[in-house]
């Protein structure tokens, strides 16, 4: 049965961890607080950058403040610090010749996502790209979720794809599904206590998964 699947951007389709958390590194300078070690700052990667600067000090007025220092290098440098999941590409290809429709759904502004996918050639693969706006009023998951949905309607076997538990909770908002992926920012554990239906550690195996799911 053809199904309609909404991917997740960082974590899932790219690996974009290098350019995040190398361009958090000099917000949170600005603000005089403590730089942690490169492995706690990779839970910037899938929230919104608001939420995440606030567990990291930065009070919770300032947070555009952060995020404009955030971009200053994310935006001319970081965004390229990226690289695609090997198997990616080939995954979406035969998802589209299988005759799903194939969505993003990410918290990454939709501007962004769009130079993304389209500096790896993977933007050709989706009937839409939805994210985030660049101010935060639509920021969440869940909320890029509804904003697709009123877009574009809502189809029989839908099914999200990401790799945190934000995809799941996000996902579960609007009573879809969630196929969880353990090779990005998250944990198998974590997907697993949101309530993922199911969890896949290789683009080969949730190419597979799609023929039972």
């Amino acid at each position: 049965m053809e199904k309609t699947f909404l991917f997740d951007l960082d974590g899932t389709l790219t690996d974009s961890g290098e350019g995040i958390i190398n361009s958090v590194i000099p917000a949170l300078e600005h603000f005089g607080l403590p730089v942690p070690p490169r492995e706690e700052l990779r839970v910037f990667v899938g929230p919104p950058l608001s939420d995440s600067f606030r567990r990291f000090g930065v009070p919770a007025d300032r947070t555009d403040e952060a995020i404009q220092v955030y971009r200053k290098r994310y935006v001319p440098i970081g965004i390229f610090e990226n690289t695609p999941y090997p198997g990616i590409a080939e995954l979406l290809q035969a998802l589209r010749a299988g005759g799903h429709r194939l969505y993003v759904a990410t918290s990454k502004p939709e501007t962004m996502a769009v130079q993304v996918l389209e500096r790896f050639h993977l933007a050709q693969y989706f009937h839409r790209i939805c994210g985030a706006t660049l101010d935060t009023s639509r920021s969440t998951k869940e909320a890029v979720i509804a904003y697709l949905l009123a877009e574009n309607g809502r189809a029989d076997g839908m099914v999200m794809v990401g790799d945190t538990k934000f995809d799941v909770i996000g996902a579960k908002a609007h009573g879809i599904p969630t196929i969880g992926v353990s090779w990005g920012y998250g944990t198998v554990s974590e997907l697993e206590e949101a309530g993922a239906a199911a969890i896949v550690h290789s683009p080969q195996e949730l190419q597979e998964l799609v023929k039972h799911f």
